[in-house]
């Protein structure tokens, strides 16, 4: 029996053993400097009223590219004005809210990638980490996210939940109560890089419909 456990210990240190290797041995794909070209932002809240979306295909981006997509460092960020929820008395009251005469702008500073898995053909998983920044108020934040490598861009897709309170936004009940918001919401990014040599455009209101496409379909 003690035997057979040490053997069995030993196969699953060699396993361990193995697959780390692999990993380590996987050819490094290199990412250049790259500009947004193309994506959106968007949250979805509750309320009980009903709940809604808010969303944007405003936004301003960049990446610092490395031997491969751990060393990428960069940024995005969006006008809070530009975000629409198909309602203009709640989109006045989200500006109010969100004070966006003092505080414009939204804005993501990416720190870090971890690798969630190996790369599987053009496409992997990966932790993004980095700050958000809302409100004048910044907070750490990770983001689960996909990453597809195109021939002439990189998309990237995630999600993450936002509590409002953390950024002191408030105004979240009005009329004595009668409408009251979660402060719990999610928050969602489909966004489209090409290399800095391929564009000249960082900032996009109307970005080209292949871009677009690339950023809808990184799929997490």
């Amino acid at each position: 029996m003690v035997i057979d456990t040490f053997r069995a210990a030993r196969a699953i240190a060699a396993a361990l053993a193995l697959l780390a290797v692999s990993r380590e041995s996987q050819p490094q794909r290199p990412i250049a400097d790259a500009l947004l070209s193309s994506g959106t932002l968007s949250f979805d809240a509750r309320a009980n009223v009903g709940d809604f979306t808010g969303t944007t295909s405003t936004v301003t981006g960049a990446l610092t590219g490395g031997g491969d997509f751990t060393a990428v460092r960069g940024w995005v960020e969006t006008p809070v004005r530009s975000l629409k929820t198909g309602n203009e008395h709640r989109d006045r009251d989200l500006n109010k809210s969100m004070d966006s005469d003092r505080y414009p702008m939204l804005r993501f500073e990416l720190a870090g990638i971890t690798p969630v898995d190996a790369e599987h053909g053009d496409s992997a998983h990966a932790m993004l980490h980095g700050a958000f920044t809302a409100h004048g108020v910044t907070r750490d934040v990770d983001v689960p996210a996909s990453i597809i490598f195109g021939t002439d861009s990189t998309a990237i897709r995630g999600d993450f939940p936002l509590n409002l309170k953390e950024f002191k936004i408030g105004g979240l009940a009005k009329f004595l109560g009668i409408f009251k918001m979660d402060e719990h919401i999610v928050v969602h990014v489909a966004l489209a890089f090409r290399p800095s040599g391929a564009t000249s455009a960082a900032r996009i209101g109307a970005g080209s419909s292949g871009d677009a496409r690339d950023a809808s379909e990184a799929t997490p």
